[in-house]
């Protein structure tokens, strides 16, 4: 065979695989054999130049610097879609259509999630990729072909011989959520600035000068239907996606073809809800008149069709002045910095304060009192400040932690390893009022009493207590502005019935060292009531289910201090639960025997739901990393030890979207 055969044959072997696994997501090869015939064509390309072919998997490395973009029509105008917001607008637009094409027409609709990218344009000749375009004005756009050609999820060769002689491609380029986080995190180290959101980051990195910049960030794309095509008969854009599926092109696996506008309407609230467990960013949901024939007749109004909508939900970003950096000092002496903002409409939602997480985090993000911020929030977290949304104002200074707790003025530490400054006084007024907060708002979720009236009661010394919280009479609630007879009998039957709750959340509400949701449920399981708890000893201790010696000898230290203990004895005598019932023991189910572990933030659940949501199919959630681990779930700020351990004993590292799938909701 000669080299010239050789190398068409290792291209179309290689591109083939690449389909298959970033597309298919059915690998053909592994890595290794991938890499020698990718070796094997890089070899023979080195020796004979002229091989080398604008399809070759060796051209997605990127290529020199270009001074600049060359502005390049599109074959078919990129149209811009109108907006709708509401269920009423939907049916409006679905009354012009039937009045433009006749009330007896039946009109299907394919609905998709709207990508928060770049969109793009990409010309294939004869099959074979030979130019990409911003979408730009709608009629031209930037030629950033060699940078597309570094994205592996576009086919640099369509599959199958029937390719058309001149196709266009409709895509958008995105950046996954994981990737945009490690971006940023690579930019900051180096002194960069960092990308405000995914959709900027996708755009930027898209018209990068030099296209290897391009090919070291983790860019994607959906392809979502055609431009001109030449010789393509298709009769529905239904079509058209299976037809762009078949040759290699990654489709939305979330597009749907629907019957019926009130169809569409239910799913578009639907995503509205489920769009934080993506892996990326969508601001709506594209809605798309199926049949060609009727989009034909629909036509367009200045370039926008007549035929299509994006239905856009309030958007998850805004821009605010950050007024002040507080700190919170928490339940475990946690000094928590957090900031104050000027009122902002964020997701649909006013916000006037977000998460800081910790110094070390504000300062790689380099924010700043007095500075415009960029506020992100997603789903039911609380929203968080991402960065600096310009240059820093005149005067601004960086972040310090203070070194003295704000509350009862002891010196801060901050351990060895750890990212948390902290009070060590135990007896810091913050103590008892966070463990309420917690308590309320966490242990017993109860409904009716919020972390401003836990302040209040706090405040006119109402309550400073668990057991005092449980003989709040309704009379006392009446003296709190904002409570009227309703409202304060709802809120005490509401803390009444919730001394039902089970016993290792009551453990988790009594604020012992390091004792979490994870830890107190399997303390409550092995040990099954207080008595035996309180009366472990450490090594007894150490044998519950994620207990080292440290936490061990914690606990029981807890346990030994007679405060404690009658605090024990009170709630009980106040009718909480402390010992383990049917219920809280583990279920049989598809995950049984697999254990893992949550750490940082998730955007679809709060820890609790998701430790709940694992354990209903059987599996077992534990707060350390061990030989016994299956999988630790990453969200977002992760605990740092929790990953490194993770990554040395070889756990893999999972996703939101992979618990999705464990949970059975991919």
């Amino acid at each position: 065979m000669s080299s010239s055969d050789r190398a068409a044959e290792l291209r179309e072997l290689l591109n083939e695989a690449s389909i298959a696994y970033h597309v298919d997501d059915q690998p053909v090869m592994d890595d290794a054999a991938y890499d020698v015939l990718y070796d094997e064509l890089k070899a023979l390309e080195d020796a004979d130049p002229s091989l080398v072919t604008p399809d070759s998997p060796t051209q997605r490395v990127g290529a020199p610097l270009s001074d600049k973009f060359q502005k390049v029509r599109h074959l078919l105008p990129m149209g811009s879609l109108e907006k709708v917001t509401t269920d009423e607008a939907l049916q409006k637009w679905e009354d012009d259509m039937r009045k433009r094409l006749g009330t007896d027409d039946a009109i299907a609709y394919v609905v998709e999630p709207k990508i928060d990218g770049s969109a793009i344009n990409l010309t294939y000749e004869n099959g074979r990729f030979a130019r990409g375009l911003t979408r730009g004005d709608g009629i031209q756009g930037e030629d950033v072909t060699p940078n597309l050609r570094t994205i592996k999820t576009i086919p640099l060769q369509m599959r199958r011989t029937d390719a058309p002689p001149t196709l266009e491609v409709r895509g958008e380029v995105y950046m996954p959520l994981d990737g945009f986080r490690a971006a940023n995190e690579a930019l900051a180290k180096d002194g960069k600035a960092t990308w405000p959101n995914p959709r900027n980051a996708a755009a930027g990195s898209l018209r990068q000068k030099d296209s290897t910049i391009t090919a070291a960030r983790p860019l994607s794309i959906w392809v979502y239907g055609t431009g001109f095509r030449e010789g393509l008969d298709l009769e529905t854009h239904w079509e058209t996606l299976q037809w762009l599926r078949e040759r290699g092109f990654p489709t939305n696996p979330f597009a749907q073809r629907l019957e019926s506008i009130a169809e569409v309407a239910e799913l578009v609230r639907d995503w509205e809800l489920r769009r934080t467990t993506l892996d990326y960013e969508i601001d709506g949901i594209v809605i798309k008149v199926d049949s060609y024939e009727q989009q034909e007749r629909l036509g367009a109004l200045h370039e926008r069709p007549r035929w299509a909508r994006a239905f856009k939900w309030a958007p998850m970003t805004a821009t605010t002045r950050l007024n002040e950096i507080r700190i919170r000092v928490g339940r475990t002496g946690n000094l928590n910095p957090w900031a104050v903002l000027e009122p902002v409409e964020v997701g649909g939602v006013t916000i006037s304060r977000a998460t800081l997480h910790n110094e070390e985090d504000i300062n790689r993000k380099d924010i700043r009192e007095g500075d415009d911020v960029i506020v992100q929030r997603a789903g039911d977290v609380i929203p968080q400040v991402v960065g600096p949304a310009g240059k820093h104002r005149r005067g601004t200074k960086p972040f310090q932690m203070p070194t003295h707790c704000p509350l009862c003025g002891v010196e801060v530490v901050k351990p060895e390893g750890e990212v948390m400054h902290r009070c060590p006084n135990r007896a810091c007024p913050s103590r008892g009022l966070e463990t309420l907060n917690n308590w309320v708002m966490g242990a017993a979720d109860i409904d009716g009493v919020g972390e401003q009236t836990v302040w209040r009661l706090w405040q006119q010394e109402m309550v400073r207590s668990i057991p005092e919280l449980y003989r709040l009479t309704g009379e006392q609630l009446l003296e709190l502005d904002g409570f009227g007879e309703i409202s304060a009998n709802n809120a005490i039957a509401a803390i009444q019935a919730s001394k039902a709750i089970p016993f290792f959340r009551v453990l988790f509400g009594l604020n012992i060292p390091d004792v979490g949701w994870i830890t107190a449920r399997n303390l409550a399981l092995h040990f099954g009531n207080v008595d035996a708890l309180m009366n472990a000893t450490q090594e007894e201790l150490i044998e519950a289910e994620g207990i080292g010696p440290e936490r061990a000898e914690a606990i029981a230290e807890w346990f030994r201090d007679d405060d404690n203990r009658r605090l024990v004895a009170e709630l009980r005598d106040l009718g909480l639960r402390f010992e383990t019932g049917e219920e809280e023991k583990p279920v049989e189910g598809p995950l049984t025997g697999n254990q893992y572990v949550i750490t940082g933030t998730l955007e679809g659940f709060t820890r609790s739901e998701a430790q709940a949501a694992l354990e209903e199919l059987g599996a077992k959630v534990s707060d350390s990393v061990s030989s016994k681990t299956t999988g630790v779930i990453v969200g977002e700020e992760p605990g740092k030890s929790k990953v490194t351990k993770a990554e040395k004993a070889g756990v893999p590292k999972l996703t939101e979207a992979d618990l999705l799938k464990l949970l059975g909701r991919g």
